[in-house]
């Protein structure tokens, strides 16, 4: 245990980061086959400790964001007609922070019945789109479909999408570049596993995460980066504010390295990974956490309020 804390410390690789040229990643795995799943899952439930970190390394200029805070709620795989009526109903019940752009989820199914009685405070998103026109490809929603019954962005590259489906980052950033074109903004996720934090990769992969999504899209004017550690996503186990603020800066400073200063500074990069009521207001106070994506707790209500006001902290910490 001793050696899987001091592992979790923070990402080893700290030089590869600080140089402007990227370098590669060779993935582990294109997907989790269901035995590793099962595994990886007992692993980390069963014996995974976050530590506290060190001081984050300054050899990366920290560059808050100059964006509105946004928060996001990823609904996933939940909910019925009957559950998402009473959640939308909290929702519109809520007291709303003014200065935070809010962005929800809804399963595919759901999305028309969201739209139609949300309040339009709140913005609807897709959890995924196909990477073209839509066509003979049994299973899938198009761009276009979306923004036909009011989509306003979309979540892609999500750690699901990349671990149990099976999309590569190619794809993903394929995927976002036509989302971009036909006037949909993009939640682009990136994460690293488990086992590569504990390898040393953290930087490494979401550099290689980040430069797929650089290669294909046309502008970064619409683009929220969700840094998700796939280790803190529904088990409970939330990175601690100095872990995910690390991480944050790094990406900040390869966006400034890699794609301009401007974008570096323009573009949103929130935090996803068991965001809760009661450590949001911890993790918004770091400056380069511009926000949250939120999975289980934005489906409760008076809760998912609670994060999206915790932009408040963000001001008093400033």
């Amino acid at each position: 245990m001793a050696m899987l804390s001091a592992s979790l410390s923070g990402p080893k690789s700290a030089a590869s980061y600080s140089s402007p040229h990227f370098s590669g990643l060779r993935r582990l795995c294109s997907k989790l086959d269901s035995n590793t799943s099962h595994s990886f899952l007992r692993h980390f439930n069963s014996q995974l400790r976050v530590s506290s970190l060190r001081k984050p390394s300054r050899n990366v200029v920290a560059m808050a964001g100059t964006g509105t805070f946004f928060v996001g709620g990823n609904w996933k795989c939940n909910g019925t007609k009957e559950s998402i009526t009473k959640l939308v109903s909290d929702l519109n019940d809520a007291k709303l922070e003014a200065d935070v752009d809010v962005v929800v989820a809804p399963p595919f199914p759901y999305i028309d019945q969201v739209k139609a009685s949300l309040t339009d405070r709140i913005e609807i998103s897709a959890q995924n789109s196909w990477v073209g026109k839509g066509g003979a490809f049994t299973g899938e929603i198009s761009v276009e479909q979306l923004k036909d019954i009011g989509c306003k962005w979309v979540i892609l590259g999500h750690s699901e999408r990349r671990h149990i489906i099976g999309e590569n980052n190619e794809f993903i950033g394929k995927k976002a570049a036509y989302a971009l074109s036909q006037g949909l903004g993009v939640i682009a996720c990136i994460g690293e596993l488990l086992e590569e934090r504990e390898a040393g990769k953290t930087f490494d992969v979401c550099f290689e995460q980040l430069k797929a999504f650089a290669d294909a899209v046309p502008s970064w004017e619409n683009i929220v980066i969700a840094y998700e550690p796939v280790w803190a996503i529904g088990t409970g186990k939330v990175a601690t504010p100095l872990q995910a603020q690390e991480v944050h800066v790094a990406v900040r400073d390869w966006l400034k390295k890699n794609v301009s200063e401007e974008v570096a500074s323009k573009t949103r990069i929130i935090y996803g990974g068991s965001v809760n009521g009661g450590n949001c207001a911890e993790l918004a106070k770091q400056e380069d956490i511009d926000g949250f994506l939120v999975g289980g707790a934005s489906l409760k209500g008076p809760e998912f309020a609670t994060i999206i006001n915790s932009a408040t902290s963000k001001k008093v910490a400033a």
